[in-house]
């Protein structure tokens, strides 16, 4: 009697997919099965490796995503039922015979489908009835492996170490950085973080007070850098003692350019915002930068400041000596 084992990863993150694994195993289970558990149970090399047997082996498998966009609009509840579904799906695709279904949990997903005579739901079966177990594997791995993979698209979050889950550290980047279209806008914190508006102008205010704005600012920096011919080589280069926003290259020279965002141009032109103390940290960060960068040596350097608006265009760009 083949079963289809299902299991879902990523209920209770902040950021990145709900995925869920749908696996049928042999009939006369290879060596391997005996070491299938609950994947929270197993190391990732572990995990990793019986992932890669499973995927070779077994009868099929298959995997349901919902992202974090679609699992905002709507819920989370469908979220699991439509990522279940597509799991399913996929399999059936394979035409793989199976006669039994067994979901971790008390839920039965398939509530009102054509399979839903077949479904037995049983909590702890990711570490009882070994095809939950395997599904539970490759979902866990797939899921890792995304949000691994979102380290490079937004550093500084350490997507790669907590996976979206609300750690200290990550609670900290979000306050720092902001909020990515892979977070759960319909989730705590994110939501009231999201909401909180508090003299109405439209932008919430935790994200005002974040450099995401900042981050806003850089990026439109470079854009005008690059019309006017400049190749951007590095946008937020960070130590643990200074910073440069926007560094490129231009005519033989490299531009060092601070970036000074404002709500509105009230506040008067580059010069008034870089003072004395500023121009010697950037000064400070230049010689940093193309100590570590030695390649960059032969290039003048030069020190300028942009200032960008509420709308986030560029108002003004200027060279400082």
């Amino acid at each position: 009697m083949a079963i289809l084992g299902i299991d879902e990863v990523g209920r209770g993150p902040l950021a990145g997919p709900l995925v869920v694994g749908a696996v049928i195993l042999p009939e006369e289970k290879p060596e391997w099965v005996l070491e299938l558990r609950d994947s929270k149970k197993l190391s990732a090399k572990k995990r990793e490796k019986l992932n890669d047997v499973i995927m070779a082996e077994a009868l099929a498998t298959g995997l349901g995503w919902v992202d974090s966009s679609e699992l905002d609009e709507v819920g989370i509840s469908e979220a699991l039922r439509l990522a279940t579904r597509r799991a399913v799906k996929s399999v059936q695709s394979l035409h793989a015979p199976f006669s039994q279904i067994v979901i971790d949990g008390k839920v039965n997903f398939l509530k009102g489908t054509t399979l839903e005579k077949f479904v037995s739901t049983m909590p702890k079966a990711d570490d009882l009835i070994k095809e939950v177990s395997a599904a539970s594997i490759i979902a866990k791995v797939a899921r890792d492996r995304y949000m691994i993979s979102l380290a490079a698209k937004y550093p500084g979050y350490g997507f790669e170490k907590h996976v979206g889950y609300g750690t200290a550290k990550h609670m900290a980047a979000i306050r720092e950085f902001g909020v990515t279209p892979e977070h759960r806008k319909s989730f705590e914190p994110i939501r009231s973080m999201m909401g909180f508006d508090r003299d109405g102008d439209g932008i919430n205010d935790v994200v005002k007070n974040t450099t995401v704005i900042g981050m806003k600012g850089e990026l439109a920096t470079c854009e005008y850098l690059e019309k006017m011919g400049h190749k951007v080589i590095m946008r937020n280069f960070k130590t643990k003692f200074c910073e440069i926003d926007v560094v490129s290259l231009f005519d033989g020279r490299i531009y060092f350019t601070e970036v000074k965002t404002r709500k509105n141009n009230i506040r008067g032109g580059g010069l008034y915002a870089v003072d004395r103390k500023k121009l010697n940290k950037m000064k400070f960060a230049v010689e940093v930068f193309l100590k570590a960068k030695k390649e960059y040596l032969k290039y003048g350097p030069q020190l300028a400041v942009a200032i960008v608006d509420g709308s986030f265009e560029v108002r003004d760009w200027i060279k400082i000596d």
